[in-house]
């Protein structure tokens, strides 16, 4: 689903040439969980960003599916994410002033769904994470473990392709987390792509597989220093 040829991210900083990010090639395929680990500033939110379509490789090409985004115009680019792509965010950037309900439809209304649809597929979502009594209550009315889950079901309602979340359970308690990726296992059973860039040894040990980065560059992969300290579970 998802291939990187020759791509690095270069910055220029104070003078001087910083490569946050360097790959010559890296597949993930349709359906797979991957975990992304490794050190602060390891260019971990990076790989993120370009895999989302929202950060221009300096060098190289990153296909999603037979469409390499970044040839794509920025209207189109927008198109494929809205269409194909779910967000999820340690910040949850949901709208204050918006109730939960209103949030999660948030994505159906740039897409122009009707607005029955919209209704109906949000307030689905937000039951499915025991939010159906939230449904109208602002952001501000809800927990830290209520809000990720809104914003895990406004990721969720277009029904994408390809999940990429950033620190998810970064600010959650050890209930909200599993909820959280108790999620993730669902939607990965049903054919969901998930990209997951975390610190949490416990959420990396959920993924198939996991990816390490250290100072731009991928390594192999530490799965199995994973599952020593936090066996891994599997879901049929």
């Amino acid at each position: 689903m998802i291939r990187l040829e020759n791509v690095t991210k270069l910055y220029s900083r104070r003078g001087e040439t910083v490569t946050a990010f360097q790959c010559e090639e890296m597949r993930i395929a349709t359906g797979e969980y991957v975990a992304i680990v490794g050190p602060s500033g390891s260019g971990k939110s990076t790989l993120l960003s370009l895999l989302g379509g929202m950060l221009s490789p300096t060098t190289g090409k990153i296909w999603l599916g037979e469409k390499s985004i970044y040839d794509l115009s920025a209207a189109n680019r927008s198109a494929l994410r809205s269409e194909m792509m779910g967000f999820v965010f340690q910040t949850f950037n949901l709208v204050p002033y918006l109730t939960a309900l209103q949030n999660v439809q948030v994505p159906l209304c740039l897409l122009n769904r009707p607005a029955d649809e919209q209704h109906t597929r949000a307030a689905e979502l937000l039951r499915r994470f025991g939010l159906g009594d939230r449904l109208q209550h602002r952001p501000s009315e809800l927990s830290i473990g209520q809000q990720q889950r809104v914003a895990l079901s406004r990721t969720l309602v277009n029904d994408p392709q390809l999940v990429l979340a950033d620190e998810p359970t970064g600010n959650l308690d050890p209930q909200s987390r599993e909820t959280v990726l108790d999620a993730f296992d669902a939607a990965h059973r049903e054919g969901r792509t998930i990209v997951m860039v975390t610190h949490d040894p416990v959420a990396a040990s959920r993924a198939t597989r996991v990816l390490t980065l250290r100072d731009g560059r991928l390594t192999q992969s530490e799965v199995d220093e994973l599952a020593s300290t936090h066996p891994i579970r599997r879901t049929a």
